[in-house]
């Protein structure tokens, strides 16, 4: 089975969470919503590429947020992909009075309440990945 290593971070303020739609110019997982996610390359640390993945797609550097936990690594099918899981690595940011831009990955934002994830149409395994790191 082929794996591809994943982080997937969230922001909170307010006791809201930030997720993201991602965008139908994304080779995977088009129009649905999900944490700020990017695939780590090589022997790359999980950490530095959640906080490059933060910046390349809401324009918040490191220097405005503040790790608050990272959870173990967890695995999930890709139901897009046969034979395939996803390796990944969870990780929480504090961030005050962020301003958001997205970049093209992307399309809406919203703040939720971990309960209102059911309300969107998630990547798989969301939920479970931002309950990991409360």
């Amino acid at each position: 089975m082929k794996s591809t290593k994943i982080v997937t971070s969230f922001l909170t303020q307010n006791g809201k969470y930030l997720i993201l739609k991602r965008s139908n110019k994304v080779r995977s997982m088009k129009d649905l919503w999900a944490g700020i996610s990017g695939i780590i390359e090589g022997s790359e640390d999980p950490l530095y590429r959640a906080k490059k993945e933060i910046q390349e797609e809401t324009s918040i550097t490191e220097n405005q947020i503040t790790l608050i936990h990272a959870a173990s690594q967890m695995r999930t099918d890709s139901p897009q992909y046969e034979n395939h899981e996803w390796l990944i690595f969870p990780f929480l940011f504090s961030v005050k009075d962020p301003k958001i831009k997205l970049n093209w990955e992307n399309s809406e934002y919203q703040w939720v309440s971990p309960s209102e994830l059911v309300k969107f149409q998630t990547v798989p395994s969301l939920e479970k990945v931002l309950a990991s790191l409360l």
